[in-house]
């Protein structure tokens, strides 16, 4: 089964990257925070951005959704250019994002969560959201188990389902997710490394940021490290060198370890077909 086909996606060009971003520049006030930042994500597969805090990690994510603007350069989905587009405009071109904290609405239930996610879906064609929901519901059972339940009653792990759901659910073709992990105690984040790993599966589009590197890693097909709102480093994850690697990263011996396990990751699932 291809991705289309367990999650109706939107359709994108068969060659070329799926989100690129050229010399992008942004910032606050008087203060520049990414310095002319180039990516070219590859059609299908995971790109994990890494770096120390306040790297510009997450502003890099906001600005490709749109929730903060550009000062200048491009962002382009699918070919096209969307760096003037609003967010939500940006959505139903096919981007989604995962804010940092997950953030539901919880006094909201599950399902209303959902509702809210594929708003711009909805008001096209009722009868794919409708669809799509229900593809949601068979890809994380339990969330179809808590449908009615107010969000905010959830665990963490759960809620940070509901926000990875809650992306999906509106046909993306490029996924942003920012710091999945943050908050959540280790065997939570086991469960939810099983779910971005079937969502990696379904031939999706994504671009991670996390500070967990071993958890990243573990995803990401490749990685750009970010120092100082600059990418100082891209490559395969398979090729990663560890001392580079934590060199760029600026930690010390003992979390050399960690990185080589993560390093060490599970092989990529084959797209369904």
């Amino acid at each position: 089964m291809t991705a289309t086909d367990q999650l109706t996606t939107g359709t994108g060009p068969a060659s070329g990257p799926a989100l690129a971003t050229h010399r992008l520049v942004a910032g606050f006030g008087a203060q520049t925070v990414l310095h002319g930042i180039d990516l070219n994500l590859p059609t299908g597969e995971v790109t994990g951005i890494f770096g120390l805090n306040g790297a510009g990690k997450s502003v890099l994510l906001k600005v490709i959704a749109g929730v903060v603007p550009a000062w200048s350069g491009r962002v382009t989905l699918g070919g096209a250019d969307v760096t003037d587009l609003l967010p939500e405009k940006r959505v139903a071109l096919g981007m989604t994002h995962v804010p940092q904290g997950r953030q539901v609405f919880g006094s909201l239930s599950v399902e209303q969560n959902l509702r809210v996610g594929g708003y711009t879906l909805r008001r096209r064609d009722r009868q794919r959201y409708a669809d799509n929901l229900a593809r949601v519901f068979d890809t994380f059972p339990r969330l179809a188990e808590r449908r009615r339940q107010p969000a905010a009653t959830l665990s963490g792990g759960e809620q940070a389902m509901l926000a990875v759901g809650r992306a999906l659910v509106n046909d993306p073709t490029v996924v942003l997710i920012d710091e999945p992990s943050a908050g959540l105690a280790p065997s939570v984040v086991e469960d939810l490394l099983e779910v971005l790993l079937g969502v990696r599966g379904l031939g999706l589009t994504m671009l991670l940021v996390e500070q967990n590197i071993r958890f990243g890693l573990r995803l990401a097909d490749s990685a750009c490290l970010l120092q100082k709102g600059r990418i100082v480093y891209s490559g395969e994850t398979a090729s990663l060198d560890q001392d580079r690697l934590a060199t760029y990263l600026g930690v010390g011996r003992l979390l050399r370890d960690d990185l080589s396990a993560g390093l060490d990751r599970p092989k990529r699932r084959g797209r369904r077909g």
